[in-house]
């Protein structure tokens, strides 16, 4: 989606209330970045033909293959968040347009900053949205320790604001390539029972969480509920 945040973000990470047991803490570091690094290292000759395939595919409307999205990481430094494309080349101008002529669309999208009916997102980007496919390349930010393969998904500037005396929550974790909210409705949910699904999974992550999550994410990649 395109980026339109302009505001700064956090200068110093924000600290969390240190309420969990000792053990989330360690799990949360050295621990849980050796199972990142270990299974994406695993998952990484299986997935790098698929997304060479499917860059190969998107790139023939003549549009770059991949999407980089700046989002807010751990400690409120920004990264590039890597997609499969899945928009048209023009989608910044097609949204401007279409935030500025239809009132619902406008009032959607300051709400769930998503379009359920975006005219913005190709057939291919239809089915790659359902499927997660396009998310795969996230694979890199996993490897670079941007993300983690199971955390709250990564959010822009404007969306952080939104988390209001929950942000030092957001702070604190790896933003995921999926988590506790993917598998917990995802579009069925409003913003604020996303914010609570992220606080839930700070109190309740373990081996054993992480665990239960990548199971329920393998089927709602095959049910198709993504998006």
């Amino acid at each position: 989606m395109t980026d339109t945040s302009t505001a700064a973000p956090p200068e110093r990470p924000i600290r969390v209330e240190r309420s969990r047991h000792f053990f989330q803490f360690r799990y949360d570091g050295a621990v849980k970045r050796c199972i990142d690094v270990s299974l994406a290292l695993l998952l990484l000759p299986t997935l790098v033909p698929i997304i060479t395939i499917l860059w190969l595919i998107v790139r023939l409307d003549g549009g770059p293959g991949l999407f980089g999205h700046t989002r807010v990481g751990r400690g409120g430094r920004m990264f590039r968040c890597w997609k499969i494309r899945t928009m048209v080349p023009n989608a910044s101008r097609q949204l401007d347009q279409l935030l500025a002529s239809d009132p619902e669309a406008r009032a959607e999208w300051e709400r769930d900053r998503k379009l359920r009916s975006d005219p913005r997102v190709t057939r291919l980007g239809t089915f790659l949205r359902e499927t997660s496919l396009d998310e795969l390349p996230q694979i890199w930010n996993v490897l670079t320790g941007e993300m983690s393969l199971i955390g709250p998904r990564p959010i822009t500037v404007d969306e952080l604001e939104r988390y209001g005396r929950q942000r030092p929550i957001y702070l604190s974790l790896r933003p995921g390539v999926t988590g506790l909210w993917q598998v917990s409705g995802r579009n069925d949910t409003t913003y604020d029972q996303r914010i609570k699904l992220d606080a839930e999974y700070l109190h309740r992550m373990s081996p054993r969480t992480d665990f239960h999550i990548l199971l329920r994410t393998m089927a709602v990649v095959l049910r198709r509920t993504g998006y």
